[in-house]
Order: structure tokens, then sequence, then C-alpha cells
């Protein structure tokens, strides 16, 4: 990854607030979703979990409170140090570690792992040969059968999110989004923090075959929002018990559904070590 990009990357996320992200809006959905199909494959704690590209700790802290043993590593200063401090608050379950680290370098011993969150570095990392670094290095760090949870943003997430959000007509935006339909490659040279930061963004199969191409055996492949976080409503739905578990339930039937997979705003490729 060039440093012009990395260096974006961590100035992005000095901005935005990450660690308040999954708790607003059709945010909420991407967190259920992902903990959900986190909990259909990983064994029973306890286990040690490397919670790579983790963020301000939502996952991590989750699963330390479920009886993992959870190292956190992500390269942005901020995100760790907010990760400190949600583990602080959660003394009895707190992270076995959290540091300001590379996916494509991991400082932890071959096979010494039992899982893999990777929920931010694969597409972040734009470039090919680093995404496949860094699942490289998730197999050297995995025991045999360990599982990695690798996400993905979809080709047309911005094209579906500009249509839906009303800023498909803004000039600015315009060559952002023919470039990342084109060639999946998203880059934001204005300050609009609406319009992420850079990026590649994945077709499904194109997930998939990262992770064959490492050796993993692809267990699943899985739209995590689906179609839900484009409701107008979302709120309301999201708020009404009802109907969030009917809407949960709606995209649970339609996430393996090919023609569906590339609407859902993130992909996510389970894939066991050989």
């Amino acid at each position: 990854m060039a440093e012009e990009s990395a260096n974006e990357i961590i100035r992005h996320y000095t901005q935005a607030d990450e660690a308040a992200r999954l708790s607003k809006g059709w945010f909420q959905l991407e967190q259920a979703r992902t903990q959900e199909i986190i909990l259909r494959h990983i064994q029973p704690s306890p286990g040690k979990v490397l919670d790579i590209g983790g963020g301000a700790g939502a996952y991590a802290c989750w699963l330390a409170a479920r009886g993992y043993q959870v190292h956190l590593i992500d390269p942005v200063p901020r995100h760790v140090e907010q990760a400190l401090a949600a583990s602080a608050k959660q003394e009895k379950y707190s992270l076995a570690s959290a540091e300001v680290g590379d996916a494509r370098r991991l400082k932890h011993a071959d096979q010494s792992a039992d899982a893999v969150l990777l929920l931010g570095p694969l597409y972040h990392l734009t470039e090919r040969t680093d995404r496949l670094a860094a699942l490289r290095e998730i197999h050297r760090v995995l025991r045999p059968k360990g599982v990695v949870w690798a996400a993905g943003i979809s080709r047309f997430a911005s094209l579906l999110d500009s249509l839906f959000s009303g800023f498909f007509d803004q000039s600015e935006f315009a060559p952002i989004l023919d470039r990342d339909l084109a060639e999946g490659q998203h880059r934001n040279p204005t300050d609009n923090l609406l319009y992420f930061t850079d990026a590649f963004f994945h077709r499904p199969q194109e997930l998939a075959a990262e992770l064959a191409e490492v050796h993993f055996e692809l267990v699943d492949l899985v739209a995590i929002e689906g179609p839900g976080w484009l409701a107008r409503d979302f709120e309301r739905l999201w708020n009404h018990p009802a109907q969030r578990e009917r809407l949960l339930a709606v995209i649970r039937e339609v996430e393996h559904e090919p023609t569906l997979i590339g609407a859902s705003s993130h992909i996510m490729a389970v894939g066991r070590k050989r």
C-alpha cells in the first residue's frame, strides 16, 4: 500500500468517529449481522482470537466478554486508544492486548491463533499484492482448521449509497463513482467524510478468489446487510422488536442469493485453514 494511501486512511479515521459508528443508523444492522456470522463458525471459548484492523474494539471487546483471549491490531493509534478504553470498562473480560500494527506483518507466532477477524484490511489495502500478503500472514498464524472472517465492501456500495443518501448528483462525487464502478479503486480527493477514504471495493467472487489463492477453504460467502441497509425508515424498523427480527430473518433468507450479494454494503467471506 502506498504511503500516501496509508496516511489518507489514518487521517480519515482521526476525523471520523469509528467508536460511535456501529451504534447509529443502518450500521447497527452491520454489527448485528457480523456478530451473527461470527457466531456461526467460531469454536466455543476459550480460544485465541486476533482482531486485525479491529478499529475501536467493538468486536474484540464483545468476544472478550464471551470468554475469548482477544488481541487487537490496528494501524490507527486513535483506534487502539479507544479499544483500550473500551476494554478497561469490562475489567473481568479485558482484551489480552491492543497495539498499533500492520495486517501484512504480524508479531504473533506460527499456528498460534484459533480465529482471525479481518473486518477492514481487505478493503483498505488497495493493492491486490498487499491483500494477499495479509491473507498469507493470517494463514501463517492460524492453527490448522482455524477460521478467518474477511469482510469486503461491495463494488456497488457507493452507487447505492449515493442514490439513497442523495449525493449521486454532486459533481465532485461523479468521478469517484466512475472509478469505483470501473476499477473498484475508491479515492476521495475532497474533504467530505461522507465520501469515505481510500479503499478497494470487491465483487463477491473477487473476495472469495483472494482467500482461495492463499489456500483457504471457502466456508461461506454472504451478504452482511443484504438490501436491509437501504430501508428508508430503517430506525423505525430497527427500534420495533418484531420488525427488527423480521428484517433479520429476510436478510438471512437472501444472504447467499448471487443476484443480491453485491447489493449489500459489506460482504463476508469465511475461510478455514486446510
